[in-house]
């Protein structure tokens, strides 16, 4: 057996003991309307009794963002996710209201949305403007423990080309605000908006990526390092890579399956990274064009390789992720788990292609509210 062979069997044991945590954001809806309502500080006053500081308001009047402790198994996160998301939606029904998970508004007059009166926010307003309009928007956080930042910097590089297919995987967003986008995943579009969004650039090394970001500041792009909105970094308060590209998933079921995965591409990529290979690089704008398409079909439709540009089917993609990450998720207990999850994916569905049959049953907006709102705390 080579060094290089056993030293990649060394990492796929430690996988068992890397640690995920991981952070979702929420709707607030009026169960009679099924609108979005602007009283998530009530839900968090209510949650935080048992929470505490893992339960906050985000920067509209909308949402509800809460996270679990880092985890080491998929059992602990599985049960964690559940008691998470079972406190927020009972503190919703204490206020009157309901929480569902999806990416976008359903049904409500959004634009613009009421904004939470915060110092940071109001910066952030008098910095980015109309660009508030639409963030009304939520998405799914996961964090992988990498305490290294140079190492964590270059664990980006290599999960870079595969958010294109996690974005497919996860999309949860068809609907805007009472209308079909015509989109599986539409929250993608309203976030590629802003000067710090996206798939990051290409870095060479940690120093490369501090220069950038120093740069960043500096021409007024960035509010302060938590507004590096790549959709994979090193996190700004954690010692983390933190993948975001994700809508948020409307079950705990999936939430656990995106971990997994999340988890084992970070322990491949950061095995790579210690035998010296700093990663892949795509060129941008084929990572662009697959992101479009990733947001535009979902996961029933085609993709594009971020290589060479070829649409390829999106399950045929995921399928090669699985395959890259395989050796990974085995080590860690986490294969049979993860197979599942996928065929329930592939059988079921995504979030999106659920949100649309709902609507498609009797062609009423309300069924897809309704649907989220019984999925929120289920495992379907």
């Amino acid at each position: 057996m080579t060094a290089t062979a056993e030293s990649l069997r060394q990492a796929l044991r430690e996988a068992t003991a890397r640690l995920m945590g991981v952070e979702e954001e929420y709707l607030v809806v009026d169960p009679v309307t099924r609108a979005v309502a602007p009283r998530a500080a009530a839900v968090v006053g209510r949650a935080a009794a048992s929470l505490g500081e893992r339960v906050c308001t985000e920067i509209t009047q909308f949402q509800v963002e809460a996270k679990t402790t880092p985890c080491a198994s998929r059992a602990e996160l599985d049960a964690e996710l559940r008691r998470m998301r079972e406190v927020v939606a009972a503190a919703a029904r204490e206020e009157g209201l309901a929480v569902v998970a999806s990416g976008t508004p359903v049904i409500g007059d959004v634009v613009p949305p009421p904004i939470t009166e915060h110092p940071r926010y109001g910066v952030g307003i008098e910095n980015y403007r109309a660009l508030h309009d639409e963030q009304a928007i939520c998405a799914g956080h996961v964090h992988i423990h990498v305490p290294d930042r140079e190492q964590a910097v270059l664990v980006c590089n290599h999960v870079r080309p595969w958010l294109p297919v996690l974005l497919a995987l996860m999309a949860n967003s068809p609907f805007w605000s009472g209308r079909d986008t015509g989109y599986a995943g539409w929250r993608i579009l309203a976030w590629s908006k802003w000067p710090v969004a996206g798939p990051p650039p290409y870095f060479g090394s940690l120093e490369h990526f501090e220069r950038t970001v120093a740069a960043l500041t500096a021409s007024g792009a960035l509010v302060d390092p938590g507004t590096l909105f790549w959709d994979v970094r090193p996190s700004a308060r954690l010692p983390t890579v933190e993948v975001r590209v994700g809508d948020v998933p409307a079950s705990t079921r999936e939430s656990v399956f995106l971990a997994l995965v999340v988890r084992a591409l970070v322990t491949v990529s950061l095995r790579k990274v210690e035998d010296g290979d700093p990663g892949p690089e795509p060129p941008a704008e084929l990572l662009r064009v697959a992101y479009w398409r990733a947001a535009r079909d979902g996961l029933g439709g085609f993709g594009v390789d971020p290589f060479t540009g070829a649409p390829r089917p999106v399950a045929e993609l995921v399928e090669e992720l699985l395959d890259h990450v395989g050796p990974a998720l085995a080590a860690a207990g986490d294969l049979e788990a993860a197979d599942t999850g996928w065929r329930l994916l592939r059988e079921g569905g995504s979030g999106a292609d659920r949100q649309r049959a709902a609507h498609a049953r009797r062609g009423a907006l309300t069924d897809v509210v309704d649907d989220l709102a019984a999925r929120f705390t289920s495992n379907d």
